[in-house]
């Protein structure tokens, strides 16, 4: 049955949005099957009536005269004989603008710090539009965070997408928030979009008092979308984070950086709604089309030619049973440009944030860092860091087979090196912002406690500038300060 709302000639969507449908044959869960339909498109924004309320909805499956609505505020209450739908001719759009700063609002962008709805100068569609990949330019800047791990051993650049891989219990809510209230780029007007994704109420109140600071400066946006609210909803607040982010970066002009955290829940809502149109599933129940879901999303990072803008994308994700091949790690693996890994053992030695630097990578790091971009040493540093943890662990293995007292003092200097190189550059406060020339110095003081002989990534003329004095003789005596996490 169709009701006719206006009777004056109308044409395109509006003449649409004129029409209300009530002919409701299904409610599934969040899904609503309403026949009798003409014209529908797949992903049109649709207007529910419900007594004298209203509620949202967006067109998943179109099958003849049947379309398949998801309904953003849920369907509980609903009866097929009290419903009447409105489509409104196209798909769903935000208003987009600078007065997104500043602003808390929830998954669909309703206020939720006691302000007026959010205005805009223009509307944009939610799903975005398709980029031209010849219109991208590389990334080639950096994106300090002031957190030294990151900051020097994996170092984020305007453009990419850089996602943390992370276990249920260990700080990864914590360092999310930590790089959204630090991060900073060269240029001016540095803009964060942070995008929560089926939290608890707690963790949402952790999140806005952490950001309280950037988000009074005008510099912040914030979607929250807690465990309780509706799960169509978490499917839209990426959507509508990204649309803010990329109007601000290439309408705007701003370095954008969008954190999104959890993924791992926001593909849960993915699954759910597979479930509910009755899709086949494929591994472990997740869609076939996660991989491009998921696309549709990272790939809207980057910097675009001809505009001065870019937006960054931090994706913060955690693995069922620390699984790093359940289905969301592993193809987010596949899209993004290098991970973030954050280990339970590192953690359990309470060094936050326990990131596991050799599991760890950013793969555009030699692009936004090193001389002109960074500092000099930046790259060599690195990769000098990097090559001696990975000796320290193999000299501790050792040790935990024949005695610390069997090792040669090359190998114990690299025992000493790791709990330096941990306490004094991993290690840092939830709240501490280090600027990288800090962060530099403190790696330069870790590897002075490896004989000279041994830093063969590092070439001489940096040797000569940066290394501590003390150090600069091979035959210099090796620190012997004890272990703060009990370490040999």
């Amino acid at each position: 049955m169709t009701d006719v709302l206006r009777t004056d000639e109308l044409a395109g969507p509006a003449a649409r949005a004129a029409v209300a449908y009530s002919d409701v044959r299904e409610l599934r869960g969040p899904l609503l099957v309403v026949g009798d339909v003409d014209g529908v498109g797949w992903d049109e924004f649709a207007t529910v009536e419900v007594g004298g309320s209203e509620r949202h909805g967006l067109v998943l499956e179109v099958d003849r005269d049947l379309a398949t609505l998801q309904v953003l505020e849920g369907t509980d209450g609903m009866a097929p004989g009290g419903v009447r739908v409105r489509f409104a001719g196209r798909p769903l759009h935000v208003a987009v603008g600078e007065d997104w700063l500043g602003r808390v609002c929830n998954g669909r962008g309703e206020p939720l710090d006691g302000g007026p709805p959010v205005t805009g100068t223009t509307a944009l569609p939610v799903s975005g539009w398709p980029l031209n990949p010849v219109h991208r330019e590389p990334p080639q800047e950096p994106v300090l965070t002031g957190i030294s791990v990151i900051d020097a051993l994996t170092t984020l650049v305007q453009g990419q997408k850089l996602p943390i891989f992370s276990v249920p219990g260990l700080p990864h809510l914590a360092l999310a928030t930590q790089i959204a209230a630090q991060a900073t780029s060269h240029g001016a007007g540095f803009r964060v979009v942070f995008a929560a994704m089926g939290m608890p109420h707690a963790e949402i109140a952790y999140v806005r008092d952490r950001l309280e600071e950037r988000s009074a400066a005008g510099e912040l946006v914030l979607l929250l979308n807690s465990a309780d609210d509706p799960v169509i909803e978490r499917i839209l607040t990426p959507r509508i984070a990204l649309t803010v982010a990329e109007h601000l970066a290439y309408t705007e002009g701003h370095d954008v950086l969008v954190v999104m955290s959890d993924m791992t829940s926001y593909a849960e809502a993915v699954r759910e709604v597979s479930a509910a149109r009755r899709e086949i599933p494929a591994r472990r129940g997740y869609p076939g089309y996660l991989y491009s879901d998921l696309a549709s999303l990272y790939e809207r990072c980057g910097r675009v030619r001809g505009h001065p803008g870019s937006v960054t994308i931090v994706p913060v994700l955690t693995m069922p049973a620390g699984d790093i091949t359940h289905p969301v790690p592993d193809l987010t693996g596949y899209i993004t440009e290098g991970q973030v890994v954050l280990s339970p053992d590192i953690d359990a030695r309470g060094i936050y944030p326990p990131v596991d630097v050799l599991s760890s990578l950013s793969r555009l790091m030699r692009s936004g860092a090193g001389p002109g971009r960074t500092r000099e040493d930046h790259l060599d540093v690195a990769a000098q860091v990097m090559a001696a943890i990975a000796r320290a662990r193999q000299a501790g293995e050792l040790a935990e087979l024949i005695g610390t007292g069997a090792l040669s003092e090359t190998d114990r200097s690299y025992l000493r090196y790791r709990t330096v190189v941990e306490e004094r550059l991993f290690h840092q406060g939830t709240d501490e912002h280090r600027s990288l020339d800090s962060t530099l110095d403190r790696a330069w003081s870790a590897l002075a406690e490896l004989p000279a002989q041994e830093l063969t990534m590092l070439p001489v003329e940096l040797l000569d500038r940066y290394l501590p004095a003390a150090a600069a003789a091979p035959t210099a005596a090796p620190s012997a300060a004890p272990s703060a996490t009990g370490r040999p």
